[in-house]
């Protein structure tokens, strides 16, 4: 599998990549993005099997990076990682047409999307 973590912090973005790896069976290839406009470009470049996409990044947030990318391919899945908890941005992130909102502080929630969208996997 391929991923593609969009992030504005370096050590989220190492954080998450540990995650991954330590709860992901097999190997797999990462691509990181600092903002948005990186993320639109990696994805148009890579087209990654998923994208991990933090809301607050500048100069494009995750919300607008998300719906340029469904936009012109719809059937990416994005699940947004945020660490607010605010009903707009999750509302925001489901009219975008992500996958799931998940927080931060809860990475282990992965392991049950990326389980119910590919069911041949185990992940621990």
């Amino acid at each position: 599998m391929t991923f593609l973590i969009a992030e504005d912090s370096l050590p989220m973005r190492q954080h998450i990549k540990r995650f991954l790896l330590k709860h992901l069976p097999n190997h797999h290839t990462f691509y990181e993005a600092s903002d948005g406009r990186e993320a639109v470009q990696l994805f148009e470049c890579f087209s990654p099997d998923w994208v991990l996409m933090d809301i607050q990044m500048v100069p494009v947030d995750g919300i607008t990076a998300s719906k340029e990318i469904l936009g012109s391919h719809p059937a990416a899945k994005i699940i947004v990682l945020t660490s607010y908890y605010d009903a707009g941005y999750r509302k925001a992130a489901h009219e975008a047409g992500t996958v799931a909102f998940v927080s931060k502080d809860h990475l282990e929630d992965l392991q049950t999307i990326f389980s119910s969208h590919l069911p041949d996997h185990n992940f621990s």
